[in-house]
């Protein structure tokens, strides 16, 4: 052997084409002093200087990644130099051929073997920096590789996985060449649905990224998108369903996808309730902070408001998380600010719109859209509501809704309310005050009612000890007042507001006696 391959380093004449045939033949044999054989010969022959081996690697390349996990160490070493050596070579070449081996080292990233494993995700990464947008025709099944590899059981390869993963995303982020987003897509959306949380998170990033590149072509896969996107929503990591509501945010960012999304999320939560339970307030709060809070919640709104496809039992639990978000989340006080001024004599329709399309949506809930009033101070509004609370049947579930109400009062939220408890001589301190005695007549003897009581009998304390002196206050009290004093408008769009929640109410009084009855 020694003799023939000293024959061969030294003729000017030897004829590759004619060898490598019988390597292929023989390279997929599992017989240890074959493999030690050929791998001898792949050495000497890539060391003639006259002979490029680099042009056949393709052919025999799937071969020496086998002898990897060759039971003999040697065997093992002698490969593994054999293809160090081979990739120093691919990296100093200036014509590469990369489709062939791409799809060896797709195969072997695949292996069930750790360190073909790693060399070949290791190979892909060099290819990366290497081949850049010439490997944007293979670029589905790297990526394929890559999610394969970020997944693994051993640290080392899934750390040289996500640096791979990252560079490939970077290559087809900034190129300008043109390609497929069909086979990527069909890559991302199948990796989804995998059980790794590593695996979801790079998955999402590249289509984060894709609807970032390419909007107006991504917007033909959304229809594919969007029904795996909601299903990741109920994933166990929090993180995945943090980065996937960037996405879905990304995509809401034009006006139809915006109502579709919304709709859909709502959709997921009427048929998953306990996703709603444990997740609705944190989809329903990142929604606002990536989006707008206030078109948030105008869109969920009106589609509750108009669709039927919603139980009015769903549509009124739904009110009631909204409203609780609305009431306590810090990402929406915004919103809250604009709707303690929507009553205003100087506020824009816009403000006002705001405070109808909600009031018409949270109608489904009589404790949310009694808060609601308090909130946006329509304190005449919220008198009257409580004097139609006595017309409705009284539930468990209505008082404690009432007692949860009396501990938010106590909270920040709620302080201009408190404080305004003593401005005793404006027009709107007596509904405001018969609001809250309302209230706390609705409420069994309880800790809430204790705390309710305390609060207001402090104020009649206070008009107690006020009198009706200091009428020099009185012009200054009136002032005040003018800003949200009722002109005869006004009081015809609160007439409608009350009207319908009356017909909501009876809706849902409808309900509750069919279910009964059935």
């Amino acid at each position: 052997d020694r003799l023939v391959k000293d024959i061969v380093t030294e003729s000017q004449s030897f004829n590759v084409e004619q060898f490598i045939p019988l390597l292929q033949n023989y390279i997929r044999r599992t017989n240890p002093f074959i493999r030690q054989l050929l791998v001898g010969w792949i050495t000497v022959l890539d060391s003639v200087p006259d002979i490029n081996m680099i042009d056949w690697l393709p052919d025999f390349l799937d071969g020496l990644f086998n002898m990897l996990s060759d039971g003999n160490k040697e065997i093992r070493q002698a490969a593994d130099s054999a293809l160090s050596e081979f990739l120093r070579e691919v990296k100093q070449s200036s014509v590469v051929e990369f489709g062939p081996m791409v799809t060896i080292l797709v195969q072997q990233c695949h292996s069930k073997e750790r360190l073909n494993r790693l060399t070949a995700i290791s190979w892909l990464s060099e290819f990366i920096h290497l081949g850049g947008d010439l490997l944007l025709p293979f670029h589905s099944d790297i990526l394929g590789a890559i999610m394969r590899c970020i997944s693994d059981t051993e640290i080392e390869i899934r750390q040289v996985a996500e640096r791979t993963n990252n560079d490939l995303l970077l290559v087809v982020k900034d190129t300008r060449e043109q390609f497929d987003l069909s086979p990527l897509l069909d890559c991302l959306t199948s990796e989804l649905l995998s059980k790794d949380v590593a695996t979801k998170m790079a998955a999402l990033r590249w289509i984060n990224m894709l609807l970032e590149k390419k909007p107006s072509e991504m917007n033909s896969f959304i229809s594919d998108l969007l029904p795996v996107l909601l299903k990741t929503l109920s994933d166990s990591s929090d993180a995945v369903v943090l980065l996937n509501l960037q996405v879905l945010s990304r995509i809401s960012l034009h006006k139809a996808e915006f109502k579709l999304v919304l709709s859909s999320i709502l959709s997921l939560f009427a048929s998953e309730r306990q996703l709603l339970e444990k997740r609705g307030s944190l989809i329903v709060r990142k929604c606002c902070v990536l989006l707008n809070a206030k078109s948030v919640y105008m869109e969920m709104a009106d589609v509750l408001s108009r669709s039927s496809a919603f139980s009015l039992e769903f549509v009124s639990t739904m009110v009631q998380t909204l409203n609780l978000i609305l009431l306590t989340a810090a990402e929406l006080h915004e919103l809250r600010d604009l709707l303690k001024d929507s009553l205003q004599r100087s506020a824009s329709p816009e403000k006002k719109e705001v405070f109808v399309t909600l009031f018409h949506c949270w109608c489904h809930n009589s404790v949310a859209t009694f808060s609601f009033c308090l909130l946006a101070q329509a304190y005449d509004e919220a008198f009257a509501l409580i004097k139609k609370f006595s017309e409705r049947d009284v539930t468990v579930g209505f008082l404690m809704q009432v007692d949860k109400l009396v501990q938010l009062l106590e909270s920040p939220v709620f302080i201009h309310l408190r404080l305004q408890l003593l401005d005793v001589d404006a027009k709107y301190h007596t509904p405001l005050l018969k609001s809250l005695y309302g209230l706390l007549m609705l409420l069994p003897q309880s800790d809430a009612f204790q705390a309710l009581n305390d609060r207001l009998t402090t104020v009649c304390s206070l008009k107690e000890h006020m009198g009706v002196i200091e009428q020099s206050s009185s012009l200054e009290a009136e002032a005040k007042d003018d800003s949200m004093d009722h002109t005869e408008g006004t009081m015809l769009e609160s007439n409608k507001l009350l009207k319908r929640f009356e017909n909501i109410s009876e809706m849902h009084k409808r309900a509750r006696e069919n279910d009964e009855y059935q």
